[in-house]
């Protein structure tokens, strides 16, 4: 077994046991022991056979027990004996946004829900509401978490669909019969879920189409063969998702490439142009069309190889770039290609050279053993100087956050402490700021004092609880906290978990507006189930002159991997580098945090 099949085994022990009421503290070491294994940059494998396993801070000596069972057998029995213990569809309800393990188990019992088209009906008929500890609010939030989970049904995370998409792609590109591959579709764009993953390619001249597809669809990782065909094969994959090849000729792979990317709205304008400027642009390639100015209405024709379809005369194009070119346009970075904006700017020959991995010199909001990190300080940092970053700004949680250790101030004075013998032994090579994830009080304050809150470098503001305030209410509370001259990023501003909640009610104009005047960064979150500030506030934040920061809100060292994930959000966002503030050396860094708490 994976250590992605793994981590999903442990937490579905730990709902298990949570829906069956079983000792809390026991649920919480699957949980954790979960979260560390996601987290190990190390072979569980290895771990394993060199009897090392339980070294790792979370895991004791049941969870090694466990976690070897499932590598070892692919199965775990206590898994088996906790599933025949949860009736069939308690897991699926536990899951639904309002409900819960314990209003799973009582649904169940009280109503004999046990499945969620079940819930729908009780919650529908009134009868949720009357159960002792609901009422009609409960009632309707859990309606609204079924609607949630309908519209999000079948999507996966961006990060689950590049873990599934990267071998595939590499076998594709090692495969003999393979001249050009790459991924398609709305992963290529970066979208922040995925429902399907694309891959287009070219075939080796005189490579049979059949042993391509048939090496693609009996590939490792493959569980089902839904279609297979000499064009087209689709299968699916051991996590859920589905890939599917198309193999193109090799003259029409630019246009193919461009048309299967998307996104539908950005190929429909861009086929507009293409009319008005007396051509045609399909998957097939791009034709000139004589006489009606290009407008036509039939058919679509001289789709396949040749010169000529009728009036239509093929544009020979050896790359994307060449069809936006033959357009008056420049080339749309793929992650822009959503009708957001990018073709005023492709006209006029200013789309911004948006962020890459290599401008990123700093990581911060980051989590140490200090509260609910799973490494040390000193391992942490270890692994950003790895990386080639010049500096780390380490933000454990505050006071407030007791649920996750939030450090009281002999903790801050002892982590500082640590901080200053770092910083003097890694002098001139690498730097270390002291931050703060302060918790947003419902009021808007910070937590701690002004006199506390001067002892640090920075402060992330953030939201962890309160979720249920009007929007009016909590966009005063986060300009509020904004408005403290302490704070200098804002951290995942609308609190939404991707595939399982949005976020909370917010007037997103009005923060932004604000973080622009008073200059507060609004943060890019790189966690893959956050992606929060959300692309589509991109174009409003940049008018406003806000800026952002890719902080990756890591709790292990492999989390600094997800930066990855942020830098496609700010891509699509369309952010430079300049409008990045990690993208900083050391020292402007320093001046800049500096200048905003001045």
């Amino acid at each position: 077994m994976e250590k992605k099949q793994i981590v999903a085994a442990l937490e579905e022990i730990a709902d298990l046991m949570e829906i069956l009421g079983q000792n809390p503290f026991r649920v919480r070491s699957f949980r954790n022991g979960a979260r560390a294994i996601e987290g190990l940059s190390e072979d569980v494998g290895a771990l394993i056979q060199e009897g090392t396993l339980d070294d790792v801070k979370g895991i004791g000596t049941t969870l090694v027990e466990v976690i070897t069972e499932l590598f070892e057998t692919g199965g775990s029995e206590r898994l088996e004996e906790l599933r025949e213990q949860v009736p069939p569809g308690l897991v699926e309800i536990n899951a639904i946004p309002g409900v819960g393990p314990k209003r799973a188990l009582a649904i169940h019992e009280k109503l004999g829900v046990s499945s969620i088209a079940d819930l729908e009906k009780a919650c529908r008929d009134g009868k949720v509401a009357e159960l002792p500890g609901f009422g009609k609010k409960s009632q309707e939030k859990i309606l609204d978490g079924i609607a949630y989970r309908r519209q999000v049904g079948g999507r996966f995370l961006v990060v689950e669909a590049l873990a599934a998409a990267e071998p595939l792609l590499a076998r594709l590109r090692d495969d003999p019969g393979v001249a050009r591959v790459e991924v398609a579709g709305s992963l290529r764009r970066r979208r922040e879920t995925i429902k399907d993953i694309d891959f287009i390619a070219v075939l080796e001249k005189g490579a049979d189409a059949g042993e391509v597809m048939e090496r693609f669809s009996g590939g490792e990782g493959v569980v089902d063969v839904v279609a297979r065909g000499e064009t087209k094969s689709s299968v699916r994959l051991a996590g859920g998702i589905q890939a599917d090849l198309r193999l193109v000729e090799a003259v029409a792979y630019p246009s193919a490439l461009l048309y299967f990317t998307g996104s539908k709205e950005h190929n429909t304008v861009l086929r507009g142009i293409a009319r008005e400027k007396g051509y045609k642009l399909n998957e097939y390639g791009l034709f000139k069309v004589a006489g009606n100015g290009g407008k036509r209405d039939g058919k679509d024709r001289g789709k396949r190889g040749g010169q000529r379809g009728g009036n239509e005369t093929r544009v020979r194009c050896k790359d994307e770039a060449a069809i936006y070119r033959k357009l008056g346009l420049e080339w749309v970075p793929p992650e822009l290609r959503e009708d957001h904006g990018e073709f005023e700017l492709a006209r006029a020959k200013k789309l911004p050279e948006l962020v890459t991995m290599e401008d990123i010199r700093g990581v911060i909001h980051l989590h140490t053993t200090a509260s609910d990190g799973h490494q040390t300080l000193e391992e942490m940092v270890d692994a950003a100087r790895e990386m080639g970053l010049e500096y780390l700004g380490v933000t454990d949680h505050s006071q407030s956050a007791g649920y996750a250790g939030g450090l009281k101030e002999a903790d801050i004075e002892k982590q500082h402490a640590e901080i200053d013998r770092l910083n003097k032994k890694l002098e001139g090579e690498f730097t270390i700021f002291k931050g703060i994830e302060s918790d947003i009080r419902m009021k808007g304050a910070l937590d701690y004092p002004a006199a506390v809150l001067d002892r640090f470098d920075f402060v992330i503001a953030s939201i962890h609880s309160g979720f249920t305030l009007t929007a009016e209410q909590q966009t005063a509370r986060v300009i509020k906290a904004m408005e403290d001259p302490h704070t200098t990023f804002l951290a995942h501003p609308t609190g939404r978990l991707l595939l399982s909640r949005d976020g909370y009610p917010i007037d997103m104009e009005k923060v932004l507006e604000a973080a622009g005047r008073l200059g507060v960064v609004v943060e890019i979150n790189a966690h893959p189930r956050r992606l929060d500030l959300d692309w589509r506030w991109g174009n409003f934040a940049r008018r406003h002159g806000v800026k952002t920061s890719i902080n990756p809100d890591a709790h292990v060292a492999e989390g600094y991997h997800h930066m990855e994930h942020g830098v496609g959000i700010a891509r699509k966002a369309g952010f430079t580098a300049a409008e990045v503030v990690n993208t900083l050396p050391a020292k402007e860094f320093a001046e800049f945090v500096k200048t905003r708490k001045g």
